[in-house]
């Protein structure tokens, strides 16, 4: 049962900014704990300087922070960073079976702590990682190939403040039952009285299975969702990106240790590149928890064999991200907002736009008529203008992440051939000034009638982008929700000077299960969600079963057991 006044060190030093983020997760207002420059004048004059140093101080040897874990006595890693360097990292390789023994051995005095000390407790690993942002850019630029600001950013604060939000979620959810309540009954005579106990207990043990791509970003939320709501958490990270989770787990052992809770709260459980330790995991019988993003091969697995399993299981799945083109009063905002959007880390995000819809009859605009030809290639020309300097052009597009996306993104001419579509933009080589071998590639654009579906219906990862010329919005409408319907979409995004045509893809959009973003012309871009605001998903169509962070999110991880007695 939940103390009715529970304090802890951490929990006193943090209450201010619980009780910030809880009201800003209410009122769904602008909030963020910790900011997203990385400048010396933000995280100190040494900072960056000093998360070099304390990066490749862990280059190339055993990672020695997680000894103490249950270990097969084997060392495991293979990362080699997408602009080059091999990392050299070895981390010790999880006995799972006893690792599984010792996280249930550590929940009954994190669930008797209650809610609100693991809320306390929690913000201080949260805190502490911020403190390490410069070093966790580091790990996940070279483990993800994002640029350097966008892994801070991403891989770091924004990280940093999806865990926090997954925090005060679960804390409210958990709020919401008391400890104890007297319970009153009219009756003819005495009334009948009860004393009712209301104990929150966890699931189990959670396992958590991360990207390659977000190894921080996408895997927070899973993570601080379980542990705040009193469930030991299993680490499996994608095994090219093992080092930005690897210190987040480091990290936190250390806080629960010295919370006065045991570190086997949190395991990372690393392997090489062709294991199976996260499918073993995930059928394992002492694991009642899973989150995953990923590919949709592996994600459709676990919603069927390890669900069947009696697991409770989230998934971040691929999906094919679009926009409607109808009309704009602002061209030009519009091509540099979407050129911005297709460039960003080469396309590999999962919010990423890949499918413009544009009428047959072309598109109005402040500047003009423009046909569908002449409106796809000024999309192409925004692009080409948008990444001209390569300097400049690497700092927004990163490295490509695998050969998958290296190959499509290679020779656009004979995809488009395949694909029975036109080439309107290729993509270029980039020669990255500071890492040669990274393979750096710009978007392409290739364009296809609506009938063609097979090209534009599955998910091309990475730098690729189709114009799909459709009869009228009436039509592109349609394709958004069918498509998104069968296939999953984490956003979509409208383009219009007619409220009727807006009103008509909110419809669209509600019908299809995907968040919608109208007419962004100015710093705001279709792949960016903002914590305790924006859902990241909705879980209303297949691309994702959950959204970050809503109370099914949380909801689920946790059971409530009454003990009642008469008065």
């Amino acid at each position: 049962m939940s103390e009715t006044a529970p304090t802890h060190p951490f929990l006193e030093s943090h209450r201010e900014t619980l009780d910030a983020a809880t009201t800003a997760l209410r009122e769904r207002s602008y909030y963020s704990r910790y900011p997203e420059s990385p400048s010396p004048r933000v995280y100190g004059e040494t900072a960056p300087q000093d998360g070099q140093a304390a990066h490749e101080a862990v280059l190339n040897k055993a990672f020695d922070a997680l000894a103490d874990q249950p270990t097969t006595g084997a060392a495991v890693g293979s990362e080699v960073s997408p602009y080059g360097p091999t990392l050299g990292v070895t981390y010790p390789q999880l006995d799972v079976d006893a690792a599984v023994e010792a996280a249930q051995a550590a929940i009954p005095a994190w669930r008797d702590a209650g809610a609100e000390v693991r809320a306390g407790v929690l913000t201080e690993v949260v805190e502490r990682i911020n403190k390490r942002s410069h070093e966790m850019a580091h790990a996940v630029m070279h483990t993800s190939g994002q640029p350097f600001v966008m892994s801070f950013q991403a891989g770091g604060p924004h990280a940093q403040d999806r865990a926090l939000e997954a925090i005060v979620v679960a804390l409210e959810e958990q709020r919401r039952i008391p400890a104890s309540v007297t319970w009153e009954k009219p009756a003819k005579g005495d009334p009948i009285r009860m004393q009712k106990d209301y104990r929150i207990v966890p699931r189990g043990v959670a396992l958590v299975i991360g990207c390659n791509t977000f190894p921080t970003w996408n895997a927070y939320p899973g993570i601080f969702a379980s542990l705040a709501t009193g469930n030991p958490v299993i680490v499996k990270p994608h095994p090219r990106a093992v080092l930005p989770l690897a210190l987040t787990v480091a990290i936190a052992r250390d806080v629960f240790a010295e919370a006065g809770f045991d570190k086997a709260l949190i395991q990372l459980a690393a392997e090489d590149d062709g294991g199976t330790v996260a499918r073993d995991l995930a059928l394992h019988p002492g694991i009642k928890i899973i989150d995953y993003t990923g590919g949709p091969g592996f994600g459709h697995w676990l919603e069927t064999e390890a669900a069947n399993a009696g697991k409770l299981v989230y998934t971040e799945k691929a999906g094919l991200n679009t926009v409607v083109v109808d009309s704009t009063d602002d061209l030009r905002g519009m091509l540099g907002n979407l050129a911005f959007s297709f460039s960003l880390y080469s396309g590999q995000m999962c919010t990423a736009p890949q499918n413009v819809y544009v009428p047959a009859t072309g598109v109005d605009t402040d500047q003009g008529h423009l046909s569908a030809e002449d409106f796809a290639g000024k999309l192409g020309e925004a692009i080409t203008k948008f990444n001209a300097d390569d300097a400049r052009a690497v700092e927004i597009l990163g490295a490509t992440v695998n050969d998958d996306v290296r190959g499509r993104a290679t020779d656009i001419p004979a995809l488009a051939s395949q694909l029975g579509g036109d080439v309107v933009l290729d993509s270029r080589a980039v020669t990255h000034p500071s890492y040669p071998d990274a393979v750096v590639r710009t978007p392409a654009l290739i364009s296809v009638d609506a009938g063609n579906g097979r090209a534009y219906t599955q998910e091309c990862f990475g730098p690729v982008a189709f114009v799909i010329q459709t009869q009228d919005t009436a039509e592109s409408l349609r394709r958004l929700t069918e498509t998104v319907q069968e296939h999953g979409a984490m956003t979509a995004a409208v383009y219009s000077t007619d409220e009727e045509v807006l009103e008509a893809t909110r419809e669209a959009a509600a019908d299809a299960g995907v968040a919608l973003s109208e007419n962004l012309t100015g710093q705001i871009f279709v792949n960016q969600t903002a914590a305790f605001s924006d859902f990241h998903g909705t879980g209303a169509n297949p691309a994702a079963n959950a959204a970050y962070a809503d109370a099914a999110f949380v909801a689920g991880r946790f059971r409530v057991i009454t003990s009642r007695r008469h008065v």
